[in-house]
């Protein structure tokens, strides 16, 4: 083999980058909006695609019971798994298929991939449906390497998950439950121009408040919630307006934050309001310490709600996400991505943290180092996920492609 693998690798993607595209835009024509999290047709379909470019492609339907007491209709998490010469790791490349809904305002379908002006626009195409293209390829790139005849050893998976927005215990958790996979290093999905090997940590709380409903000509005869609801978003909103005192030491991920995101009550306009249902996200820097924050937010929120008499509070905990950090061996990882993207993009790679939360960090919990990295600009905002007009520099996807490909073949290579 007269060439470097490198350069093998560059026209090798290269040659197939169509393909790569048009393999996306398969993957955002199905629609994976979580809720409702009907997610096992696109996996399906995913399944498909894989087989037709001669994948073994393992289905893992994780049982409904589990996948409705999370509030979700369908999760089917795939695997493909090849493996190489004796010896050398397993390294698992992770994607999650399941995204927001779309939302309003899009000025192109979200869901039938419009490739205009060198993006691809639609739900996901950035986040991380992207990455199901970006990881495939790179693993077709390498197979046919070892097809001409360089050595490589140890094996490539693929793990295609659909629970990340619901915070992953279904995706990459139940895999790892189940024992359905051990690898030794992940890459999950990221961005073009920053390796991440941090990200924070989220607590979604949901708090009810109960009151008493009455007719509004009786309304002093009722307890109203909605007004106890106002007195505790008051206190939630001070306490948001005080985390930005606190800067994380991780560069990248900045500081603690709290959104009260989603708010139901009520029964109509001529009734007192007897319940109202706050939802709300508080993103934890890695320096915080879980317990600490939700005994505190729950004491905020308790001792709000006390101000109105009558007033019964429940808070529930719906997701707990630990923040990501750096494992011994995730610069086995960080190394040559680091180098081959620098080479690539003929910029330098930063290694950072982030102020997303993400499923991989699941992979940390049991054990195993991982980092993010993949195809995408520098920031969410400047990709529109998940706002309107979503949209992937194809470009991006390529040249992602090439460096995920070149950093696996050194570390099967050595």
């Amino acid at each position: 083999m007269a060439r470097r693998p490198e350069e093998l690798i560059a026209t090798l993607v290269d040659a197939r980058h169509d393909d790569a595209v048009e393999f996306l835009r398969e993957l955002i024509r199905v629609p994976t909006d979580t809720p409702p999290g009907d997610n096992a047709p696109h996996a399906e379909r995913t399944a498909q695609l894989l087989e037709a470019m001669g994948y073994t492609v393992e289905r893992h339907p994780v049982p409904a019971a589990d996948v409705q007491a999370c509030g979700m209709v369908s999760i089917t998490n795939l695997i493909v798994r090849v493996a190489f010469g004796a010896g050398g790791p397993t390294i698992a490349l992770n994607a999650h298929g399941d995204v927001v809904p779309p939302g309003e305002g899009w000025t192109r379908p979200p869901y039938a991939g419009v490739i205009e002006n060198g993006r691809i626009y639609g739900r996901a195409a950035a986040v991380s449906k992207s990455d199901f293209a970006t990881f495939t390829f790179a693993l077709d790139a390498l197979r046919e390497l070892h097809r001409q005849g360089l050595p490589l050893h140890g094996a490539i998976e693929l793990h295609f998950t659909y629970d990340e927005e619901f915070g992953g215990e279904l995706g990459p958790g139940w895999l790892l439950r189940q024992r359905l996979t051990r690898p030794n290093l992940v890459i999950g999905p990221g961005f073009s121009y920053a390796i991440v090997n941090a990200h924070n940590g989220a607590l979604h709380l949901e708090a009810t408040l109960h009151g008493k409903a009455a007719h509004v000509a009786e309304q002093k005869s009722g307890i109203d919630a909605l007004r106890a609801a106002t007195v505790v978003l008051q206190a939630l909103y001070a306490t948001a307006d005080k985390l930005g005192r606190t800067i994380s030491a991780t560069p990248g991920i900045g500081s603690p934050l709290l959104n009260v995101g989603h708010i139901v009550g009520g029964i109509n306009t001529n009734v007192v309001p007897d319940k109202v249902v706050l939802k709300l996200d508080r993103r934890m820097i890695p320096e915080e310490d879980p317990a600490a924050v939700e005994a505190d937010l729950r004491r905020v929120i308790e001792t709000a709600a006390l101000q109105t008499p009558g007033i019964r509070v429940e808070i529930r905990r719906l997701l707990l996400a630990r923040a990501l950090t750096p494992l011994p061996g995730h610069e086995q990882l960080v190394e040559p991505l680091r180098r081959h993207g620098g080479r690539i993009f003929g910029e330098p790679l930063q290694v950072q943290g982030t102020g997303l939360y993400t499923d991989a960090r699941l992979y940390a919990e049991a054990g195993i180092p991982v980092v993010l990295y993949g195809a995408g600009p520098r920031t969410i905002l400047e990709s529109n996920a998940k706002r309107a007009d979503e949209n992937l520099l194809l470009e991006d996807l390529r040249r992602a492609t090439q460096v995920v490909a070149c950093a696996l073949c050194d570390l099967l290579h050595g």
